[in-house]
């Protein structure tokens, strides 16, 4: 199996620094320090491992998502092709070149990434043959078994679409030897950089029509869409008439990575870039980064519902609240505030979920005597992990609600609820068994 590569072996694209270019396409003309050596000392040389900390990737989706786009941002930012050819070359699969080049597309610089059949025809595989191919390399048993997790979710995808069994499905996207290396060469290359988890912004569509071997079929493709919702990742529209998110790199989405923005220091950025012209740059971002302990906070983004509220009793506003919590709300609460003509007045404020906002928001229009309510933008929220407990007591069991950073757990909550019906059951005095719930769940 040979590969080619138009650049200097040595100079490999890199974590962003770009030289100077004339034109559209260009080289990179000197070699600079790369990510994945970094990676395999970062912890023993900065003590990174005593501190916990881990290296993660986030793929800006802004302009869509296929294999080599993915593959041209890890080369961008910094993964040596020399590293990425290696671990291909691990598998027994023939018949391909890579090529990768320098690529500037409406002011932005990155690489374009390509796998080049070298053959005239090529063997027709099932995912069987795939799964021998990946199962008997010399690749690590993780990247093994991610890559083969991706394979199978998306034949699985098409297997559906289809309506036949996943060991029939044979076609041309799981047996073309790009998607094989598209598909490895991005486990692998996470691996070499010391990924270990993968972070995605929502997800562009386009819209139109493609034209495949089962004919003219919808943007985005039934797979990708199938893949895509069998996960719920949330998507965006957008103005492109054509593909922009292929079967291959909605599976990889799919299986490797969380659907939200990371807290993390930047560290390497590189765009890759996909084949078609597009009135904007055509291209994927990747950033890679290393979040501290104290950084594994969870992630979310809620809406802010307020409306302002002077002719309601407090058993209808109470009644309201007790709505709103059960159908969903995060949190609800009243302000007092003075309004117009100095009537005392209540501000009824409630987070939500994006998706529960208009059930929530009707739930406010219909129980109050608003004419309206004010949503505020997406608040990005960082919250600690929440874990609950069971604790035994001399009364019976109560619930802990355990707050955690990291590996470390900061706080333990009894549930009010169970305390008080242990309390009213027992005639102990709550706070008593609050206390003894709090010591189970310490020890």
């Amino acid at each position: 199996m040979t590969h080619r590569h138009p650049h200097n072996e040595t100079g490999m694209p890199h974590g962003h620094h770009h030289d100077a270019v004339t034109g559209g396409n260009h080289s990179h003309r000197e070699p600079v320090p790369e990510l994945a050596s970094v990676a395999r000392h970062a912890h023993s040389e900065s003590g990174a491992e005593g501190r916990g900390v881990r290296r993660i990737a986030y793929l800006d989706c802004f302009a869509g998502a296929s294999g080599d786009m993915l593959l041209g941002a890890l080369i961008d930012a910094g993964l040596p092709l020399a590293d990425l050819r290696a671990e291909l070359g691990k598998m027994v699969l023939s018949g391909y070149e890579l090529e990768a080049e320098a690529m500037r597309d409406h002011g932005l610089t990155g690489t374009r990434f390509h796998v080049r059949d070298t053959l005239h025809a090529y063997p027709a595989r099932h995912v069987d043959d795939i799964r021998h191919i990946v199962g008997e390399s010399a690749l690590s048993e993780s990247a093994k078994a991610k890559s083969l997790a991706v394979v199978e979710l998306l034949g699985k995808a098409e297997a559906k679409i289809h309506g036949i069994p996943l060991e029939e499905v044979h076609f041309h996207e799981i047996g073309a030897v790009d998607t094989i290396v598209d598909i490895v060469g991005f486990v692998a290359g996470l691996e070499l950089l010391g990924v270990e988890q993968v972070f995605a912004s929502p997800v562009p569509l386009g819209s139109g029509t493609i034209e495949t071997e089962h004919g003219r079929l919808p943007v985005p493709a039934p797979a990708t869409l199938a893949l895509l919702s069998a996960v719920g990742a949330p998507i965006v529209p957008h103005p492109a008439q054509t593909e922009i998110v292929t079967p291959t790199g909605a599976a990889l989405l799919a299986y490797l990575a969380t659907f939200e923005t990371p807290t993390a220091r930047v560290q390497a950025v590189g765009y890759g870039f996909g084949a078609k012209k597009l009135p904007w740059a055509n291209a994927l971002r990747l950033w890679i980064g290393e979040q501290e302990p104290a950084q594994h906070y969870e992630h979310d983004q809620v809406i802010e519902i307020q409306c302002n509220l002077d002719d309601m009793t407090g058993e209808a506003l109470g009644y309201t609240m007790e709505r709103l919590f059960g159908a969903g709300a995060l949190d609800v609460w009243f302000t007092a505030i003075q309004m117009k003509k100095n009537r005392p007045g209540v501000l009824l404020s409630a987070l939500a979920p994006e998706e529960k906002v208009g059930e929530l928001a009707w739930i406010i229009m219909r129980e109050t005597s608003t004419l309206g309510v004010r949503l505020f933008p997406p608040a990005h929220r960082l919250k600690a992990d929440r874990r609950m407990v069971t604790v035994e007591t001399p009364w019976g069991p109560v619930r802990v609600k355990e707050k955690w950073l990291g590996e470390r757990r900061l706080a333990a909550s009894p549930e009010y609820e169970d305390c008080a019906r242990l309390a009213r059951e027992s005639g102990e005095p709550i706070a008593r068994v609050m206390d003894i719930a709090r010591q189970a769940a310490e020890h």
